[in-house]
């Protein structure tokens, strides 16, 4: 937690000058229950009004300088909070957008979105509550307590006793809290993910009539959670009461002393009223603190689960070694290539081991899970390859930087993904200075300059993932935004599934005949996709079947041969 602080220096000015209003505030509220001890004593006690008027005008003033200083105090602890919190929020995103795409798996979407959002607030929380109250309600108890002293000794004793005994009750608290604090806020990233499952899958989960399983699911772990923040709850509430009793009990032995001292001459009766309103004021800042332990104990559970992802690291470095290892002639190597994810039992490819030239079409199949996703995301180095060698123009993959290797390649994802905003907008992902005739060029190739057309235009709206177009306009779209960038390497990792098949041929066709000549990989179910493909990669649970042509395939590899008779009918029958 303690380390997120190296982004409040900015505001080193607000965190000093936010404390300092709110001592003076309280400087001044200390010197009221004097006041007041004066007017029961000389104004109240001589029946003199005027001088009565002139300390409550005193206590006016008081009232009013000390709301400025409050207020003031806000403005620069809020101003210093805020913005802390957005300069956190910054790093941690720009850090988040580092990660490879294995620690992304690792740590969870909805881990990160919650401490993004949830936990960063109670950071934000936090630091307001600190730089108002952390000093202020210290200074108040002990400041009352010496001015208690300065009033009688004998009585102020009494202080002393009494706050060492809040002192245990209020950190006891807080040190046990802090650990369930953790429980509940990781409780609650499960609860947040199911949700975001829920909301993401809805129509699956109708779809198959699982609402009942879904709702159970939810409400068991949302009661877990309920569980947690009760029983943690119940520990926190113990504070006020525990407090108050005790402050009551100083209070009553206050009252009897003063008494017994009024009585004996040696206590004036405006003493015992300001001794009384030094021991309230004690009481309120004490739950004041109390209730700020509470929420620094939150906030400090909050900042480690952030601080614990800025600890973690890309596993991805670029190596030094950038000389050419293979032949510039080829695009894409594979040398004895294999891939394990995080936590995985088994290898998802192995042995992967071919050559692509520049400009050829390369046909990816095979069954479902049989590794063609894995194997084309090698290449603008999602995942690294866990054994073996990856080489992009005869170098290393490794050995260049994420953003030069990638601007070489153009990917279009399974899943078509399109942001809010114009056509125009989205295009320019791609490249973010292209012009309309190149965005309409790359739509042309993509068969998506009806569908722009259609749509009025480059300007035209689209909605958040693309929810008011269909899903082929989506592919469509998508495979538009990468061809803008013109790229040396083309992936299309089954982007074309709800393509129809004349505009899947169109598709290709106008691809072989773009002017740069990319490399392109296309993966797919269809074998009508990838027939006519300089060369097909048959991939059968993570391993390579057969390399070859569509025909010579046919032949040789009883894999293709079954995916192919399975989509067209035999000649024979």
């Amino acid at each position: 937690m303690f380390k997120l602080l190296v982004h409040i220096k900015k505001y080193k000015k607000e965190c000093v000058l936010g404390p300092l209003f709110k001592l003076l505030e309280a400087l001044l509220e200390l010197f009221v229950p004097l006041i007041i001890a004066r007017i029961i004593d000389n104004g109240i006690g001589g029946s003199d009004k005027g001088y009565v008027i002139g300390m409550v005008c005193l206590l006016v003033g008081l009232g009013v300088v000390g709301l400025a200083f409050s207020i003031t105090a806000q403005y620069f602890a809020a101003k210093a909070a805020v913005g802390f919190s957005a300069r956190v929020k910054h790093e941690l995103f720009r850090h988040i957008e580092s990660l490879s795409w294995t620690e992304l798996d690792s740590v969870g979407t909805s881990t990160l979105i919650t401490r993004m959002t949830s936990d960063m607030n109670q950071i934000q929380n936090g630091v307001n509550l600190t730089l108002r109250l952390l000093l202020r309600s210290p200074f108040v108890v002990f400041g009352a307590m010496i001015m208690a002293f300065t009033i009688n000794i004998q009585a102020a004793l009494i202080f002393v006793a009494a706050i060492p005994a809040l002192s245990v009750v209020v950190f006891g608290i807080m040190l046990w809290c802090i650990p369930l604090y953790k429980k509940v806020q990781s409780r609650l990233d499960k609860v947040l993910g199911i949700t975001r499952e829920n909301l993401t899958g809805v129509r699956v989960i109708r779809a198959f009539c699982k609402e009942d399983e879904e709702i159970q699911s939810f409400t068991q772990h949302n009661n877990e959670l309920t569980r947690s923040q009760k029983f943690v709850g119940r520990i926190s509430a113990l504070m006020n009461p525990l407090t108050y009793v005790i402050i009551n009990l100083a209070i009553i032995w206050l009252i009897q002393t003063g008494a017994v001292q009024v009585n004996d001459g040696t206590l004036s009766q405006g003493d015992v009223v300001a001794l009384y309103n030094y021991m309230s004021q004690i009481l309120v800042e004490l739950i004041k603190l109390a209730n700020l332990i509470i929420n620094l104990t939150k906030s400090v559970a909050c900042g480690n689960r952030v601080q614990a992802v800025f600890e973690i690291h890309s596993s991805q470095e670029v190596s030094a070694d950038d000389t050419v290892h293979g032949s510039e002639d080829y695009a894409v190597e594979f040398r004895n290539v294999s891939l394990k994810y995080a936590n995985a039992g088994e290898e998802a490819l192995t042995g992967m081991d071919f050559a692509v030239k520049r400009g050829e079409t390369v046909g990816i199949i095979g069954g479902t899970g049989s590794g063609k996703s894995s194997l084309v995301n090698l290449i603008p180095r999602f995942y690294d390859a866990t054994g073996g060698e990856v080489l992009i123009n005869g170098r290393l993959a490794e050995s260049y930087q994420p953003e030069e290797l990638r601007m070489k390649i153009g990917i279009v994802p399974q899943k078509a993904v399109l942001f809010k905003g114009s056509i125009r907008e989205n295009m320019q992902w791609g490249k973010a200075d292209a012009t309309d005739e190149e965005i309409m060029a790359a739509a042309r190739i993509a068969q998506a300059a009806d569908v722009i057309e259609s749509k009025g235009g480059l300007d035209h709206e689209i909605e958040q993932g693309g929810k008011n177009l269909s899903g082929g306009q989506r592919q469509r779209f998508t495979i538009a935004r990468a061809l803008v960038r013109d790229p040396e390497i083309l992936i299309l990792d089954d982007s074309a599934s709800a393509l129809d098949f004349a505009t899947d041929a169109a598709l290709r066709k106008a691809i072989r005949e773009m002017d740069s000549q990319p490399t392109v990989f296309i993966v797919s179910q269809r074998t009508s996709s990838i027939q006519h493909a300089d060369k097909i990669i048959v991939l059968d649970d993570g391993k390579i079947a057969g390399i070859g042509k569509h025909a010579d395939l046919l032949e040789s590899c009883p894999v293709y041969s079954e995916i192919y008779n399975s989509q067209f009918k035999k000649e024979a029958v």
